[in-house]
C-alpha cells in the first residue's frame, strides 16, 4: 500500500483544484466567447495563483520544518514574496 505524507496529498489536491479552477475558467471563455468577460475571468484567475502558490508552499514548509533551517523558511518566503511583488510592478 501506497502511503503519502498529508503534507503532500494536501499540496497535490490544492494543485488538482488549482489546475480544475483553470480549465473551468477557459471553458467558460470559450462559452461566453466575449473579449471583457475573458478578460474579468482572466483578472479572477490572477487571485487564484497567487494564493495557491503561498498555500502549497506554505504547507511544504511545515511538512519540512524539521529538515530546513528557519534562515532557509524565512529566504524561500522572501524569494516568494519577490516574485509576487515583481509581478505587481512596472
Amino acid at each position: 500500500m501506497l502511503i503519502i505524507e498529508k503534507a503532500l496529498l494536501f499540496i497535490i489536491i490544492l494543485r488538482i483544484l488549482s489546475g480544475s479552477i483553470e480549465l473551468s475558467a477557459a471553458m467558460l471563455m470559450i462559452k461566453f466567447n466575449d473579449l471583457e468577460k475573458a478578460f474579468y475571468i482572466n483578472s479572477l484567475l490572477a487571485l487564484v495563483g497567487p494564493v495557491v502558490l503561498i498555500v502549497t508552499t506554505g504547507i511544504g514548509l511545515t511538512g519540512l520544518s524539521e529538515k530546513i533551517s528557519l534562515t532557509r523558511m524565512v529566504c524561500l518566503f522572501a524569494g516568494i514574496l519577490l516574485i509576487l511583488y515583481s509581478l505587481k510592478s512596472n
